[in-house]
């Protein structure tokens, strides 16, 4: 085992705050609808949240990923160069990678998280699990191209994106986050991605605004971390979690709706919400065969294959980088 404490990427200021947090959320309360980039959501307490969240009876995506990862091993092992170095984007608890690792045997495993100490902690674990595998974490926002570990710079890879993140982006951010992707793997690399599907209203509604309440949790937190790491005094008692589905842009939308009007002041700026009115918080997005191959192949990776689950609820897709092409 061969393991570092991790290449820390995040731009931080003299007083330790995100200086990239601090705009998004300030830029993103300014804005006519306020609206907050999901990745903030996942702060340590948030990334904890999460992994409730996908223990709840409601959420299905975790499940269903889950059994195609167990059932389709083999199908891994035969489709993946073997020898490679996987690089996990937004690792998180890292509970699904086992399920890969055993399959297809990596030289390398890389995780990428912005979530620093939640990185650290579930790297150990998987080294722990993995003894004789070289485990590298890179603390960093992957949501633009990540200069990986030196130890990796002449393996081949193989990108690990799962839970369906990809739909947390709309589609121009999406497609620029496959092309980063794509720019952090290098030539040759291949991507393991899943992909949420398109269903009923009810089943993707109820996934999302639990009756446990779990959920609203999740969203409120970035309110609470909004308070204490951009000095801010925002009332979460008088905001509320909401998701919808909007059949337009097949996503679920989820919104922070203040239920009175409210005043508050975040790193030094005052605000306010009127009564009704929400912070746009996260998309999931959900697709179809085509409009899944159609965002892989805009972002630079030709697919080779598609994997569901047992209930068509979910998708794991494979693909490759697309060689660079000066003509039609």
């Amino acid at each position: 085992m061969a393991e570092q404490e991790g290449i820390a990427l995040v731009d931080l200021d003299e007083n330790g705050v995100d200086r990239a947090f601090r705009a998004d959320v300030l830029d993103g309360l300014s804005a006519k609808q306020k609206a907050i980039p999901a990745r903030w959501l996942y702060d340590d307490a948030g990334s904890d949240l999460f992994e409730d969240i996908t223990q709840i009876p409601e959420y299905y995506p975790t499940r269903a990923e889950t059994e195609i990862l167990t059932d389709r091993r083999s199908e891994f092992a035969a489709k993946i160069a073997p020898g490679c170095a996987v690089v996990e984007f937004g690792s998180g608890s890292s509970v699904k990678t086992p399920l890969l690792l055993k399959a297809i045997a990596p030289a390398a495993y890389v995780p990428l998280d912005i979530s620093g100490g939640f990185l650290r902690e579930a790297a150990q674990d998987l080294a722990a699990k993995f003894p004789g595998l070289p485990v590298y974490p890179v603390e960093a926002d992957f949501m633009r191209t990540v200069d990986l570990p030196a130890e990796v710079a002449a393996t081949p890879k193989l990108g690990f994106f799962p839970g369906s993140t990809i739909g947390n982006m709309v589609p121009r951010t999406a497609v620029d986050l496959l092309r980063s992707m794509r720019e952090t793997l290098g030539e040759g690399a291949q991507l393991l991605i899943g992909m949420d599907l398109v269903k009923g209203r009810d089943i993707l509604e109820a996934a999302y605004d639990d009756a446990a309440g779990v959920t609203a949790e999740f969203n409120l937190n970035l309110a609470r971390r909004i308070n204490r790491e951009l000095d801010g005094d925002i009332p979460t008692e008088k905001l509320r979690h909401i998701a919808r589905w909007n059949d337009d842009f097949a996503r679920i939308e989820m919104h922070l709706e203040a239920n009175e009007a409210i005043a508050f002041s975040v790193a030094g700026q005052e605000f306010s919400m009127r009564s009704g009115e929400t912070i746009h918080t996260e998309n999931s997005h959900k697709f179809t065969r085509r409009s899944s191959k159609l965002l892989l192949e805009a972002g630079g990776w030709t697919p080779q294959k598609r994997w569901l689950d047992s209930g068509k609820r979910f998708s794991l897709l494979l693909a490759e980088a697309t060689e660079p092409r000066k003509a039609p």
